[in-house]
């Protein structure tokens, strides 16, 4: 079973610290310029967009991850409406998509 919380408190951490990008087109650039880890889609996002970043994510070997509904996401980093966030930090997108794909957390 995900730990939603830890997941949602790691990427709030990650806003914290001020390695986040959210918003369809500065998580977009921001992968185009390789500078996102991961990127994290909510799941009650538009099919289109989960699509769209999917496809960008494989193109540029970024990790993807459909995750958590809009407003849990928004309310973790401290935004609203935000269906789409990009995590900069390697540590903390690791750690998280460690965490979702099944793999064992540090802590």
């Amino acid at each position: 079973m995900v730990n939603q919380n830890k997941i949602l408190g790691l990427i709030g951490l990650s806003a914290k610290a001020g390695k986040v990008e959210f918003g369809t087109d500065a998580v977009e650039n921001a992968i185009k310029k390789n500078k996102v880890k991961l990127v994290i889609v909510a799941t009650d996002a538009a099919d289109r967009t989960k699509e769209n970043f999917e496809f960008l994510c494989k193109k540029s070997s970024v990790n993807f991850i459909a995750f958590g509904m809009k407003d849990e996401l928004s309310k973790a980093i401290g935004k609203n409406n935000k269906a789409v966030i990009g995590i900069k930090d390697i540590n903390l997108s690791n750690e998280i998509y460690k965490i979702i794909c099944g793999g064992e957390a540090i802590g």
